[in-house]
Order: structure tokens, then C-alpha cells, then sequence
């Protein structure tokens, strides 16, 4: 860890590099001009090149300087911002504008606002936007996420009124629409690069011209004038593809009034070919592509709404297509979308039909045809479909605008091809086109509307659990049809392109950021406070920040605790002692009791004071703790600087030119101080014994040289001159084992900027030979070593922070190594690591998700193969992970450090099972459960409870701790009025499952285990209109060694068997009648006539009989 320190009076940045030995090299002095006087700094990564960059006030000539940092610790000379007549005094860095580049925020000093300054990602800033503050004296600056908007907020406190001050940040979305003339009945649009520029580019359909109107991007928004070609009669719809494999986007419409589709292939230029027709069916309205048979060829599919079918046309990759094969859909068929539904890598279809209200699904079979159509009630009119994931389960979710009642419905997929029923958002008027993206890049994906009644879009954002907020609507021009999304201006913000059938317009709508903050508010403190700083931490475990501040005139410090809503409590005192005056407050837990404390710089009485947290939530002065000083502290913060198990306070003063460093140690005490004068890349390590002489050695990853060292220790501390070896670009992680069975360590890289990992053999002597590379995911910057595949060799798995995935790759006995096989993980992978968490004798992997804030566990089967991830909430910015057992009961447990979120999250492993007194397990008000079952769900050798909700409509799992105690019931939402359930594996992956008989919405519901206890959202099973099943069992009812499903229809006179494929489906309901009247509701399975087979009975409500079925076959 290294110093950078802000030197008023000598008019430069002071730079002191720190050493192992907890000393620091002799200052470097970056100037920052002729009367700069540098008042404050902070640092951040400006230009994103993982080299840390200076930002400082100076107060002197008003002005903010930028330095940017090399790699080899120097800096480029100042690059200055000027503030005109405001003399700036405090600084913050943060991403205000969730562009993810830093910005900059600063105080005035003598004028009434601050000053934000917005970072393009380069190292450069734009011009400085300044907010009223109504205070000349704000000398304290911090960030933070006040009301959990995922939006930079600014807390700053001003002297001269005594009031802390909030300005909460806020999205601006769409302030303002370009327009682009495209002629009357422009009905249809779709973004693409046309012309192999990297920039966006527009597709008009043009119904009422027969052209298609092509409008080539320029990159900064704007678009140069329309090209038209000719298409046939009233073109509906448009899309894009490469349909001769030339690397050129071509164009491909329906056109409705000739009942043909029209390909116009491209040149790659951005101008195109005359086109080719090919019948389509009845007035064809909608078209899309994709390669439907897997023989890498696009082909098309297209949606006409007077005979109630779909067209599908094959492609031979040559720009061609076969005849149209059709397929059946519902009344009025209007909007045409293909995705891969149910996992199973084969493109599906979806299609909105207009006159009954439905969504049409149609399962791809991976060789050009598709299955039936699975219909699911949509709102009044559908009109447009679209699909994403909007909860984050990896399953595809349908989105639909429903004309005539001004909604959208969103039914979300269980990942097997079926879906929820619709939840509805309210739009604007009349919603005629849908749209899916990321709006303001939060990961979750949000709702985009044409509303042609009102001349609207709506905005809806998501939640990333498949919920939504209340739409925003933006205006738009005269009769807007259709809309798309894209980046059209390179600022890594979805922009909006809109066509406006009335007026033959396009309208584009920037993604306007710059940052905003909304007027601020103000809380008093006590009079004569003269307020010097504060600090935001989440004191009271309600994940919402709190704040403490420094009450230099009163002589104490105040915590004023957080609420939902971004305002505060009132303020608690906590005396700093008599005339303290204190100036400056650090956070930090110094007694390593797990809970934080507060150590805060005494002007007045030239101390530091420390209050430590307790149990209960609160702060006690430990004066044993408190240090005194010979000078007045102007500053105080805190670091860790070495490999211990202590941090450092480092303490500033006022007129005096050092600084003093204080080590702590396990009880909050400190050593005696070091001073350093302040007048005048490596990125990875790992410990192991190299050379077989018993003393530990050092390999460094170095990320500026591309290299690796090697660092011979002699057992007393001191270590021979490094070696070097080359590695991939910008290495960023190592580790270390044996790779080829030889005895001698080896070593393995990830290189981040060349997407490979780096292999070197160890002799055993301590050298190594050159490296070997292999082919990673992007951005490769975590590796971890196992067995993967249990042949006794060591394989690798990668955490591939660029894409989102994670890499095995399989070792073989002379230390090389397969390609690569690639896993999803969640958004931003950042450190893994490996063992058995499922107690099945086989290594799984856990990675931590520093960009949504989760963990992804991948259950490995022992055989090189992986599940798909099970994925956990974590704190803010999980960045490191651990495994071992914490509590000793012989389980797994993870510990995840949450670098933005100032914590841990402890992820325990579930003992064995106790004996269990007498206790009432709660499920809920209204609950009103009606059957239970016990299994292991989580394999941890105890028993734990599933509960049928009646009247929450849904499922209660109780998972049993070690004490025979039960955790809090954890929910899984069913159908309508759960009756009955019963577990089994269905999917024969020994973990249990449940089925769930949902009375009152006629069908069942599968839940798939995970071996963590928790399970997948429901599939769900319809058994027949007004069937209401009230009782399910399970058993194997043809002999195939699979469980099979068998329910009792109260309201149908039937049972219902469903034949299990061993993979969590099931075949359709077969029926089996009772008499009529009959009701049966009760059922038991047996061998009755010990012939080997299952058979069943079944009580029948109104019958006053039993029914028995014997298995003949």
C-alpha cells in the first residue's frame, strides 16, 4: 500500500511507495502548479487501465487537477479542469451516471454549490455541472447508495449553517427525441451495422411506398438521409440477418398485401441487391430468423394472421430459401419471435395472436419443424412479443403489448418450454410494439412499449426478480408503431429508435446520464455543531447507510441512522471529551471482534479516540485504546499495509510536514508511531516451496511486465534475487501444484488481457520452463486447481470475469491440457474456487459475481461435466472466497468477503441431525396448510418438512439444523390451492423433489431439488379443465425404473397418471375414470396382487366404494 498526500503549502501531490518492512520510499513531488495550494485528493481508475489515477482541489487557482498513473508508478503531468470562481475544498469518486467510469465530485469553498464532472473512461472529464448547496462553506464530501436506487448519492456538511446536506442521484432516461423523415406508413424497424462501420444503422419497412428506407449511423447519434429500396405490397415487418454468409447483413420483409416475403441481400456497404420474393402464407404481418435445423444457415419464419398459421422457409446458405412449411397458430397471428424456450439448444417460436388473446408456443425440434402449439392467455389484443429473462433463473420469459387494454403481460418460463400464467403492467394507450434491454444498466433487463394512442413509449423498469416498476412514458411523434433498441451513439447506453406511422417519421431517443442529482435536503445539527467531517457505514444491520459526523464545536460525534427513503434519523451524541474539537473520523473494526468501530481525531485536545461497537448495536469509549499526539490531527484513515492481521491508522497534522503511521493489533491498541517525511504492479502472489529445501519460496504474478517472479527463501525471512519467466498479458492471478505426477510444483497464470492461462513445469530445482498457453474465456482473472474427472489428474477452472463464464479445462499425466469447456456464472465473475459442498464425493466450484452481487455453486458430477449454477445473493461487490469449516460439523462452509458492501457473508453447511424437542414451525398468516412430507432435501443427513399452503398458494420447506431445531420456512409459489403433496426424485439426480396438486388451477406443479435444499421454480402439468386435483403420489407405474406421477380429479371423476421420462418431465395426463359423482379424493399405492407391479386404490367422497387398478403390463 502506498501514500498519496495533497501538500498545501509546497503546491504538490506527495507520492511515497510503500515497502515490505512497513517504511515507505523517500516522497515523489507531483506539482500542481503556481499557487495550486492542493487542498484534498482522492484516487480511482479513470481511464480503465487498472492503474490507479490522481485526482486533487485546488483550492488555490480553482481548479481540479487529473493525474494519470503508468505502470511502473509514475504519473503523466497534470491535466487541469476549471471551476471558474469556485474554489473547490473536498473531493469524492464515484460512477454517478452507472456508465461504470469514475466521476468526480467536489465542494466549493465560497460559493453556494458543488461541482460533478463527468469521466468519458479515457482519463479525461466533461465540463463541470454545478448544484446548488445554499452553503459558502462545504468542507466535507461522501458517496454513497442512500436509498437503494443502485444511483451514486452525495453527503456533504457545511460549517457555516451546521446542516448535512443530501443530494440524491436520479436517471433522466429521455429528455429529448431527434426526428428523421422516413415518408407516411413507415410500419416496422430493425437496428443492425449494415455497412461494417461498428456503428448502428436503421431499417424502416415503409407500408404505404412498398420501399424499405435504410438510414446509416454515423456513431454519435445521429444518421445520415434515408436509402430506399423496393419491396412488395404493403411491407408489415423487417428483419436482419447474414442469409448468404458473406459476413453482410441482408434484409428480409413481409410483405402483407402479396402474400410474399422479400430478400435484399447486402453489400456490406450499407446499399443492397434488388430483392428476391418467396411465397408466405395470408397476409403475412411479422418476420424473424434464426437457424431452425442447427446447419449454421439462417432461415425465416413468418407469422400471417388470415389463415391462423406460421410459414417456415429454410435456408441453403447461399441467400435462398426453400418452399414455406406451415404450422398452426392461433386467430390473427401477428408477431413472430424465436428463442431457445427450454433449454434443450433447439430454436423455438413465439407468436402474439391478435384475435384470441393468446400466446402461441411452438417447440423446435433442432431439424426445421416444430412441435404443436402450446397456447397461454395473454391480455385484450396481442400485438407484439418479446422475450428475455427478467428474473434471473437462465429461463426465457415472454413479454406481450396488448392493444386494446393498454398493458403488457409477462409470463415467465420454467425453462422446459411451458409458462406462468400473465401478470399485466399498465402502458400508454394503445401499446403496439415491445421491446427488451437494459436501460439503466443495472443488469436487469427492463420493458420498452410503442403507444400509438397517446404518442408515448412507456418505460418499465425491471426488478430482476420478474416483477416491474410503474411505467415512465417519453413523447414521441405522431402514431408510434414500432420500436427498437440499441447503442447508437458508443456510450455504452441503450438508446430508442421509434417509427411514427402518422407523420413518416423515425425518432431517436439518446440515453441522456450526465449524472443528475435532485435538489437537495438538509438536516440540522445541534447549534454551534461547526460541523469538520463524517462517514457513511451501515451501523444498525438494516442495509441501509447511516452516517456519523464530527461536531468540532460541541465536542462530539453524532450518528444519524439511515431510512428507506434516503432522509435520516435525529442525531445520537457521543461525547469526544471536554474543548476535543474533533476534526476527522475513520471506520473500521480495530479489535477484530466482527462488529465496526469509530476512531475519531481530536483537534482540540491533539488525540485519537476510539469507540467501539458492542453486542448491542451501540459505541463505549476505550480511553485504554486512545492515543496522544504532539500536534493538532487535521486528518486521520485507515489501511492495511502488510500480511498480518493488522491495519494502520495514518494520521495528518496541521502545519506540521509528516505523517504518522500506527499499527494495530488484535485488541484495538496501537505500537509506538513511525514517521515518514513528506517534504520535497505486482498483482497476484502465492507461498510454496519450490526447490524441495524446506523453505517456503514466492511466485509473483506481475501484471505491468507480463511476468512472473520467483523468490528463493533461505528460511530466515530473506529471499535470494528474483527469476523471471514471461507470461500471458496483464497475469492476474497464480497458483500452484503439481500438474504431471512428477513431485515437483508447478505453476499456472491467468492472463486477463489475452484471454489465455499461462502452464509452467516446475524442475524441482526452483526453475521452470517456458510457459505453455491455453485458450480461456474473455478476461481471465481467477484460477483454481482439482480433480475434476477423478483420472487422478489435476484440472483447472478459470473465472472468466469478461464474459461472464467460467473455463474447465481437463489435465492430462504429462501437465497439458484440453480445450477449453465453458460454464455460465453470473455478471462478472471474480474468484473461484473448488470443493465438494454436496458431500458426493466429487468437486464442485463457487464463484463469486462481483457485478449483480451474487455466488454461483456448480455441482460437478465427477466426470469433468457441471451443472448449470445455483446462484446466491451476496453483499455488495464480491470480490474473495473461502472455504473450510467454521463450526466444525464436518460440512463445507463458504465465507465470501464483499469488497463495496464493508463485509463478510458467512454461508454455512447443514450438520447432522439431533434429536428435536416438541416445537410449532410457522407458516404464515392464512396460511391454512393442508399436507406435509419429510425428506433430506439438502443431503445432509437430517430430515426436513415440506408444507402444502392452502391458502398463501404455496409450498413451505423447513430445513433442519443440527440442534433439531428448523431454519425459517423458505417459500416456493404453486398454483391455486395446494392440496396435496409427495416427494421423490424425478430426475435422477438423487436429490428429492416435490409435487404439488394445485386444486383450484386444475393442474400440478414439479419443484426440482437442489442438493442445497433450495429448488426450482415450478413446472407446471395442466390435468384438464375443472379436474381439481386434491391428492398426488408417486410411484414407478410401467416398470421402467422411473417414477411416474398419479393424481386423484375431484371434479372430473377420474385419476390421472403422468409417466415420468427421468429427467423432471413428464408424459401428458393419462385418465383413468371412477364412477360419476364418485369424487375421489384420496388415494393409496401398493402392490396389491404381488405380482411385482404398482397398483392403486382410491377413496371416492360421494361413492361411499373404494376403486382398485391392478397393473397388468
Amino acid at each position: 500500500m502506498d501514500l498519496a498526500i495533497a501538500n498545501y503549502g509546497t503546491n504538490n501531490v506527495g507520492i511515497l511507495f510503500g515497502t515490505s518492512n512497513y517504511s515507505f520510499t523517500k516522497q515523489i513531488a507531483l506539482s500542481t502548479g503556481h499557487n495550486s495550494n492542493p487542498y484534498s485528493l482522492a484516487v480511482g481508475y479513470f481511464n480503465e487501465d487498472m492503474i490507479l489515477d490522481i485526482a486533487v482541489t485546488n483550492y488555490g487557482n480553482k481548479s481540479i487537477g487529473v493525474f494519470l498513473g503508468n505502470d511502473n508508478g509514475t504519473f503523466i503531468n497534470q491535466i487541469t479542469y476549471s471551476l471558474s470562481d469556485a474554489s473547490p475544498y473536498a473531493i469524492g469518486i464515484g460512477d454517478f451516471n452507472n456508465d461504470n467510469r469514475m466521476d468526480i465530485v467536489v465542494t466549493n469553498n465560497g460559493s453556494q454549490n458543488i461541482a460533478l464532472l463527468v469521466g468519458y473512461g479515457n482519463g479525461s472529464f466533461a465540463n463541470p455541472t454545478m448544484y446548488s448547496t445554499g452553503s459558502s462553506s462545504s468542507i466535507f464530501i461522501t458517496i454513497g447508495d442512500l436509498n437503494k436506487d443502485n444511483r451514486s448519492d452525495i453527503v456533504f456538511i457545511s460549517n457555516d449553517t451546521d446542516t448535512i446536506g443530501i443530494m440524491l442521484g436520479y436517471d433522466e432516461f429521455f429528455p429529448i427525441q431527434k426526428m428523421y423523415s422516413t415518408g407516411r406508413g413507415s410500419y416496422s424497424v430493425v437496428v443492425g451495422d449494415l455497412n461494417n462501420d461498428t456503428h448502428l444503422d436503421i431499417v424502416v419497412s415503409g407500408a404505404y411506398a412498398n420501399i424499405v428506407s435504410v438510414l446509416l449511423g454515423r456513431g454519435d447519434g445521429s444518421f445520415a438521409y434515408q436509402a430506399t429500396y423496393s419491396t412488395g405490397s404493403r411491407p408489415y415487418s423487417v428483419a436482419v440477418g447474414d442469409f448468404n454468409y458473406d459476413t453482410h447483413l441482408d434484409i428480409v420483409v413481409a410483405n402483407r398485401n402479396d402474400e410474399t416475403v422479400s430478400v435484399l441481400l447486402g453489400f456490406g456497404n450499407g446499399s443492397f441487391a434488388n430483392q428476391t420474393k418467396y411465397l408466405a402464407g395470408s397476409a403475412p404481418t411479422s418476420v424473424a430468423v434464426g437457424d431452425f435445423n442447427n446447419d449454421t444457415h439462417l432461415d425465416i419464419v413468418v407469422a400471417h394472421s388470415y389463415d391462423e398459421a406460421v410459414s417456415v422457409l429454410l435456408g441453403y446458405g447461399n441467400g435462398s430459401f426453400a418452399n414455406q412449411t406451415r404450422y398452426s397458430t392461433g386467430f390473427h397471428s401477428w408477431s413472430v419471435v424465436v428463442d431457445d424456450f427450454n433449454n434443450d439448444i433447439h430454436l423455438d417460436v413465439v407468436v402474439a395472436n391478435f384475435d384470441d388473446n393468446t400466446v402461441s408456443v411452438l417447440l423446435g425440434y433442432g431439424d426445421g419443424s416444430f412441435a404443436n402449439q402450446t397456447k397461454y392467455l395473454a391480455g385484450s389484443a396481442p400485438i407484439s412479443v418479446a422475450v428475455g429473462d427478467f428474473n434471473y433463473d437462465t429461463h426465457l420469459d415472454i413479454v406481450v403489448a396488448n392493444r386494446n387494454d393498454d398493458t403488457v403481460s409477462v409470463l415467465l418460463g420454467y425453462g422446459n418450454g411451458s409458462f406462468e400464467n400473465q401478470k399485466k403492467y399498465s402502458t400508454g394507450s394503445k401499446p403496439l410494439s415491445v421491446g427488451v434491454t437494459d436501460f439503466n444498466n443495472d443488469t436487469r433487463l427492463d420493458i420498452v412499449t410503442a403507444n400509438l394512442g397517446d404518442n408515448t413509449i412507456s418505460i418499465l423498469l425491471g426488478y430482476g426478480d420478474g416483477s416491474f416498476a410503474n411505467q415512465t412514458t417519453y413523447s414521441t411523434g405522431s402514431g408510434p408503431k414500432a420500436v427498437a433498441v440499441g447503442d447508437f451513439n458508443h456510450d455504452t447506453r441503450t438508446d430508442i429508435v421509434v417509427v411514427n406511422i402518422n407523420d413518416g417519421t423515425v425518432s431517436i431517443l439518446l440515453r441522456y446520464d450526465r449524472g443528475a442529482l435532485k435538489d437537495k435536503v438538509t438536516f440540522a445539527t445541534s447549534d454551534g455543531s461547526r460541523l469538520r467531517s463524517f462517514a457513511v457505514f451501515d451501523f444498525n444491520n438494516d442495509s441501509l447507510l447511516d452516517i456519523v459526523v464530527a461536531n468540532y464545536g460541541t465536542n462530539n460525534i453524532g450518528i444519524l441512522l439511515g431510512y428507506e427513503s434516503g432522509t435520516f434519523g435525529k442525531q445520537m451524541m457521543l461525547s469526544t471529551g471536554f474543548n476535543s474539537h474533533p476534526y476527522s473520523i475513520a471506520i473500521h473494526d480495530f479489535n477484530r471482534d466482527g462488529r465496526v468501530d469509530i476512531a475519531v481525531a481530536n483537534y482540540g485536545t491533539k488525540n485519537l479516540v476510539t469507540f467501539m461497537g458492542n453486542e448491542n448495536e451501540k459505541f463505549e469509549n476505550q480511553a485504554s485504546y486512545n492515543i496522544d499526539f504532539d500536534f493538532s490531527p487535521l486528518a486521520i484513515g485507515v489501511s492495511s499495509l502488510n500480511q498480518h492481521e493488522h491495519s494502520e491508522i495514518f494520521v495528518a497534522y496541521d502545519g506540521i510536514d509528516h505523517v504518522d503511521a500506527f499499527i494495530t493489533y488484535n485488541l484495538g491498541s496501537f505500537d509506538h508511531d513511525i514517521k515518514f517525511s513528506t517534504d520535497v504492479g505486482p498483482r497476484s502472489i502465492a507461498l510454496d516451496d519450490f526447490n524441495k529445501d524446506t523453505y517456503l519460496d514466492i511466485v509473483v504474478a506481475n501484471q505491468g511486465t507480463s511476468t512472473i517472479s520467483i523468490l528463493l527463501g533461505y528460511g530466515n525471512g530473506s529471499f535470494a534475487n528474483q527469476t523471471k519467466y514471461s507470461t500471458g498479458s496483464w497475469p492476474w492471478s497464480v497458483a500452484v501444484t503439481d500438474f504431471n505426477n512428477d513431485t515437483h510444483l508447478d505453476i499456472v497464470v491467468a492472463n486477463n488481457n489475452d484471454n489465455t492461462i499461462s502452464v509452467l513445469l516446475g524442475y524441482g530445482n526452483g526453475s521452470f520452463t517456458n510457459q505453455t498457453k491455453y485458450s480461456t474465456g474473455s478476461g481471465p482473472i481467477a484460477v483454481a486447481v482439482g480433480d475434476f474427472n477423478n483420472d487422478t489428474q489435476l484440472d483447472i477452472v478459470v473465472a472468466n470475469n469478461g464474459d461472464n463464464t467460467v473455463s474447465i479445462l481437463l489435465g492430462y499425466s504429462n501437465g497439458s491440457f484440453a480445450n477449453q469447456m465453458k460454464y455460465s456464472a453470473g455478471s462478472g465473475p471474480y474468484a473461484v474456487a473448488v470443493d465438494d459442498f454436496n458431500n458426493d464425493n466429487q468437486l464442485d466450484i463457487v464463484v463469486t459475481n462481483a457485478n449483480n452481487n451474487t455466488m454461483s455453486i456448480l455441482l460437478g458430477h465427477g466426470n469433468g461435466v457441471f451443472e448449470k449454477q445455483i446462484i446466491y445473493a451476496t453483499g455488495t461487490t464480491p470480490s474473495s472466497v473461502a472455504v473450510g469449516d467454521l463450526n466444525k460439523d464436518t460440512y463445507l462452509d463458504i465465507v465470501v468477503t464483499n469488497s463495496n458492501g464493508e463485509s463478510a457473508s458467512v454461508y454455512l453447511g447443514y450438520p447432522k441431525e439431533g434429536f428435536l424437542n416438541q416445537m410449532r414451525l410457522m407458516t404464515g398468516n392464512g396460511s391454512r396448510p393442508k399436507s406435509f412430507a419429510i425428506g433430506d432435501f439438502n443431503k445432509d443427513g437430517q430430515m426436513d418438512i415440506a408444507v402444502a399452503n392452502s391458502g398463501t398458494n404455496n409450498i413451505g420447506i423447513f430445513l433442519r439444523y443440527d440442534n433439531g431445531s428448523f431454519a425459517n420456512q423458505i417459500t416456493y409459489s404453486t398454483g391455486s390451492s395446494p392440496w396435496s403433496l409427495a416427494i421423490g426424485d424425478f430426475n435422477d439426480d438423487l436429490v428429492l423433489d416435490i409435487v404439488v396438486a394445485n386444486r383450484d388451477s386444475d393442474n400440478i406443479g414439479v419443484f426440482l431439488g437442489h442438493s442445497n435444499g433450495s429448488f426450482s421454480s415450478q413446472k407446471v402439468f395442466t390435468i384438464g379443465f375443472k379436474s381439481q386435483p386434491n391428492m398426488v403420489a408417486i410411484g414407478d407405474f410401467n416398470n421402467d425404473t422411473l417414477l411416474d406421477i398419479i393424481c386423484a380429479n375431484y371434479g372430473t371423476n377420474s385419476i390421472g397418471v403422468l409417466l415420468g421420462y427421468g429427467n423432471g418431465s413428464f408424459a401428458n395426463v393419462k385418465f383413468f375414470r371412477t364412477s360419476y359423482g364418485s369424487h375421489p379424493f384420496s388415494i393409496s399405492v401398493g402392490d396389491l396382487d404381488s405380482d411385482g407391479k404398482l397398483d392403486f386404490v382410491v377413496a371416492n367422497e360421494d361413492a361411499e366404494n373404494l376403486n382398485t387398478f391392478l397393473q397388468t403390463c
